[in-house]
Formats: structure tokens, C-alpha cells, sequence
């Protein structure tokens, strides 16, 4: 009798075990269910988020205008492209190199290269709308650069939203907009950035002037999880490239501003080094392009990439998606960027 009320005892209690296991992981289940419901969900959010606007957007440029001639066409041609883009500020970027004596000096240089750029286009009223960046660039990926561009977008974003965003096409290292970003994190959800830097995926090294200068910028922009569109420089937008010849046959002669484009892309070219047959790549004129409505270029979604400090990128299957772009409809984005800029 004993032994059969010590089985009975054993039973209850080993039903009550098993009954208290299957209750647990039934919670783990179904709270693994609920992540991979949030997770599915917060990546249909960001695949939204990264669709081509349709309709015209408001758009701000952060542009290193005096590092390189492409700055100058990409600015030309975002305000040549009215029809679909209200620009509503400019942002002079750092840069540092032969051109420059700091990044403060780039900047200051870009910043009176944007105003001279404004003269020739004829848009003395975009000048009260352009701002100083930074004059260095982010000492850690916490502490932000204080400066009127970086504060002008901070503010600037909150007008907009998730549904109805403010673009941020960057042309230049992403300090400006990473530092707006960690004064004000709340503009992640209402700015979507389309940054040219960086290397293809495929490339070799991660040795690209944009991200090059400022690694901690470009880190909190991959990975705070703001809406990312990349056009990767060499192995992808390197393609985008034109020459002497084509550029005197569609520009010279047109206006003031695309005599002064010509003028000083053949110069740089031939202080680069190039012959009599050089061709250069216009880089930066393809951010402009992918919020335009031409069959420019070819993208897909890949998640969310991280730049190393050994010129490499690392890769993490769970990030959050951006958009990247992998191919440039050469032919077709340069007749429309002559046709825009020679009118």
C-alpha cells in the first residue's frame, strides 16, 4: 500500500514537472513568435521606407562642392531638376586633402564653391538657405560634431515623417548628417538618407574618400537604422564616367555655368594626369539620380552592412535591410544631365 501512495506521489509529481516544462516552452515559443512577428514587421516597415518616392520630395544636399567637379554637377543638376526635387537647404561638407589645408578649410572652401555655383545658376535665392558643416570630423561614434548644418537638419527633420520623409542626399564624408542624427535621434524616423560612399561589396577594400574620412560617421549611419540608399563608389558608380570630347560636344558653349563645368573637368583631369584620352567618373550626380524618375540605375535590398576601421566591411545577416545600388544606366543619366544642364 505504501509503495502504490509513493508511485501515485511520484506520478503527480513528475505530471506536474512535465506539465510546468511544456508551460515553458510554450513562452519561449511564443515569444520567439513575437520577435520574429516585430522583426518581420520593422522590416516591412524599413522596405517601405526605401521605396522610390513617387510625387515631388523635399530634398537637402550635403556636398564637399570644392573636393571634386562631380559636386558641382550634382548640385547644378538637383536644381535643374525642380520638376520632381524642392531643395530646402544646402549643407557644405569637410574634406581633407591636396585641395585643402584641413577639413575646416574644406569646408569653408566648399561652402564658398556652393555660393559660387548658386551665382551661375542664376539662384541668388538659395544662399540664405546654405550652412557651414563641420569643420573636423567625429572623434567616436557617441560624440557629434556641433555646427549650423548639423543643427539645421536636426531641427529641420522634424517637420517631416515616416510616410512623408526629407531626403538627405550625401555626397561627401557623412559627418554633417551622422552628427544630426546623435543630437537629435529622433530624425531617423523622418529623414531618409542616400549617401554616395563607400566600395562596392565586391570590391576588394573599403578605401573610398567619402567613408574613408570619417568611420564613425558612416558606422552610426549603417547601423542606427535610419533608411539607408548606397551607391557604392568604385565597382558601381565608376561606370558613370564621361570625357573631353563629350563633354565640349553637349556643354560648351550652352551657358555660363556648363562653360565653367567644362572648363574646370578638362583642368582636373589633366592635373590628375590624364592624356589625350582621359575619361573622368561624374560620382556624385548619381545620389541625385535615384530619387528622379528615369530609368537610371538598377538597385536591390541587402541588409545594412558595417564599415570596419581596417577598410573592410563586415556582415551580419540580422540587420535591418537598405537599399543598394549595383548598376548605373550610364547612357540614359547623362543625356538627361546634359539636357537639364544646358537648358
Amino acid at each position: 500500500m505504501m509503495r502504490m501512495v509513493w508511485l501515485d506521489g511520484w506520478l503527480r509529481l513528475g505530471f506536474k514537472k512535465q506539465n510546468y516544462i511544456c508551460r515553458i516552452q510554450k513562452y519561449f515559443s511564443d515569444e520567439e513568435n513575437k520577435m520574429e512577428k516585430t522583426d518581420r514587421n520593422d522590416h516591412e516597415k524599413m522596405i517601405r521606407r526605401l521605396r522610390k518616392p513617387q510625387g515631388r520630395v523635399d530634398v537637402v544636399i550635403d556636398t564637399d562642392t570644392f573636393n571634386e567637379i562631380d559636386d558641382q554637377y550634382a548640385l547644378s543638376y538637383l536644381i535643374r531638376s525642380d520638376e520632381k526635387l524642392d531643395l530646402k537647404a544646402i549643407y557644405a561638407a569637410p574634406f581633407f586633402n591636396e585641395k585643402s589645408d584641413s577639413p575646416a578649410d574644406g569646408m569653408e572652401k566648399s561652402y564658398q564653391e556652393i555660393m559660387n555655383i548658386l551665382t551661375l545658376l542664376g539662384r541668388d535665392d538659395l544662399k540664405k538657405v546654405v550652412y557651414k558643416g563641420s569643420k573636423e570630423y567625429m572623434p567616436s561614434e557617441e560624440q557629434p560634431v556641433e555646427s549650423d548644418a548639423a543643427r539645421d537638419l536636426a531641427q529641420r527633420a522634424m517637420e517631416y515623417s515616416q510616410e512623408h520623409p526629407l531626403y538627405v542626399v550625401a555626397i561627401a564624408a557623412i559627418t554633417n548628417v551622422a552628427s544630426a542624427i546623435r543630437m537629435n535621434p529622433e530624425i531617423i524616423d523622418r529623414i531618409v538618407v542616400v549617401w554616395l560612399g563607400g566600395n562596392a561589396i565586391h570590391w576588394p577594400d573599403n578605401r573610398e574618400f567619402n567613408l574613408d574620412q570619417d568611420v564613425a560617421g558612416a558606422r552610426i549611419i549603417f547601423g542606427c537604422g535610419v533608411p539607408v540608399v548606397q551607391l557604392p563608389c568604385m565597382g558601381v558608380v565608376s561606370a558613370f564616367s564621361t570625357s573631353g570630347p563629350e563633354l565640349e560636344y553637349h556643354l560648351k558653349g550652352k551657358n555660363k555655368l556648363c562653360d565653367y563645368l567644362v572648363d574646370v573637368t578638362i583642368k582636373e583631369a589633366k592635373a590628375c594626369g590624364g592624356g589625350e584620352a582621359w575619361t573622368r567618373a561624374i560620382w556624385d550626380v548619381t545620389a541625385v539620380a535615384w530619387l528622379l524618375d528615369g530609368d537610371f540605375m538598377e538597385d536591390c535590398l541587402i541588409h545594412s552592412p558595417i564599415p570596419e576601421y581596417d577598410a573592410r566591411y563586415a556582415v551580419d545577416q540580422n540587420r535591418h535591410f537598405i537599399k543598394y545600388v549595383y548598376h548605373v544606366k550610364r547612357d540614359n543619366l547623362f543625356e538627361d544631365l546634359f539636357a537639364k544642364l544646358g537648358k
